[in-house]
């Protein structure tokens, strides 16, 4: 598998996004995670919070920082992924999959279009 999927929009805050229909499920790079180290805590949202694109939502404590978490998108979180409380370490081990951190209702799925492909993604992070 590839570290970064052609199905997913990416910001450059190192998240990325699954659009399906008007919904997104949202979570960390493995580019993120990779730079974080082991995830230790993750802090999300409570379902019904309104998040705006680029805009925090959350943070995510490793054994190395805090970082903050930013919405690639506008809308309501319609979804928390409950197992990052008890298992944190699935942001490291399934950033694409187990690990995902929200589900967001879009507002205005036109800020979509300012995301970055998986191609754009990985030319972005050559040069960190």
């Amino acid at each position: 598998m590839a570290n970064y999927p052609d199905d997913l929009q990416y910001t450059k805050d190192h998240e990325w996004i699954r659009i399906t229909g008007d919904t997104g499920r949202v979570g960390i790079t493995f580019y993120a995670q990779e730079s974080l180290g082991d995830v230790v805590y993750v802090d999300l949202p409570k379902v019904g919070t309104i998040v705006k694109a680029n805009e925090p939502f959350g943070s995510v404590e490793s054994v190395k920082a805090v970082s903050e978490l930013f919405s690639p998108v506008s809308g309501e979180v319609i979804e928390v992924n409950t197992k990052l409380a008890d298992a944190p370490e699935l942001v490291n081990t399934s950033p694409y999959d187990e690990g995902w951190m929200i589900v967001i209702k879009l507002s205005d799925p036109s800020e979509v279009d300012a995301l970055l492909s998986a191609a754009e993604y990985e030319d972005f992070i050559k040069d960190k």
